[in-house]
């Protein structure tokens, strides 16, 4: 079991699925507060970088509570015909499900509970694919790339945000601060999951350089790859196209 401090980075699945349904009441609203809404903005970004034209068959794995899934299918800038979300942890799946009946989408957006590295899809059925900040939660991310590829057609197209760390003199060392010492506590107070909020920085630091995860999603089938950091590398873009 790697361990930064003293606290896990295992990414056992039923330990992660189980910390994640934990927390999931709270989840939606921690993630807005802890970035101060630049989630939201992130998402965007994730989705315009696919240039959707409505026809396409999306698969938003680690969908979580459906955020991404949700961008996907109502983006202005050109949205997805239909979504598949995919999510371990079950009590996320239903309050995505919720979410999504409420916002009238059912319809166009369905979620299943399933693992990255075991996806119910056929080959080569699906048109776009995203991740937003789950694939460092994945026991094996290279088996979870490979998986996505496999379900994509050649030339569909990938987009995955995930934290970094800020290079930027000053201003890493302040995020650092932050990112370990102030978001734990909140995230902490707010969840009243101790461990959730002490995993996130710990996964973060433990996770693949952008260079290196780049490299994965190579090694996995894809090509055109590129790591776009955004609000200066706090998060990082990854896009890249099905060979």
């Amino acid at each position: 079991m790697d361990r930064i401090g003293a606290v896990s980075t295992s990414k056992d699945p039923a330990r992660i699925a189980g910390m994640f349904d934990a927390i999931a009441a709270r989840y939606d609203v921690l993630n807005h507060a802890l970035s101060a809404g630049l989630d939201r903005r992130w998402r965007r970004r994730a989705i315009r970088a696919l240039a959707l034209s409505g026809r396409e068959r999306l698969v938003d794995v680690c969908t979580g509570t459906g955020d991404l899934a949700v961008e996907a299918a109502t983006h202005t800038r050109g949205r997805a015909r239909e979504v598949i979300g995919v999510d371990f942890a079950g009590a996320m799946v239903r309050l995505g499900l919720d979410k999504i009946r409420r916002l009238g989408l059912d319809t166009r957006i369905h979620l299943a509970r399933a693992d990255a590295m075991r996806l119910p899809l056929a080959d080569a059925s699906c048109d776009a694919a995203t991740v937003a900040f789950g694939i460092r939660n994945v026991a094996d991310p290279l088996v979870a790339c490979r998986e996505i590829a496999r379900v994509l057609r050649p030339g569909g197209r990938l987009a995955i945000l995930e934290f970094g760390m800020p290079t930027m003199p000053g201003v890493g060392g302040l995020y650092r601060w932050y990112f370990q010492h102030v978001l734990p506590g909140i995230g902490r107070l707010v969840s009243r999951h101790h461990e959730a909020y002490a995993y996130l920085p710990a996964s973060v630091g433990d996770f693949a350089t952008p260079r290196e995860f780049a490299e994965c999603l190579r090694a996995s089938g894809f090509k055109s790859v590129r790591a776009v950091p955004l609000t200066v590398g706090v998060v990082y873009l990854y896009v890249g196209e099905r060979a």
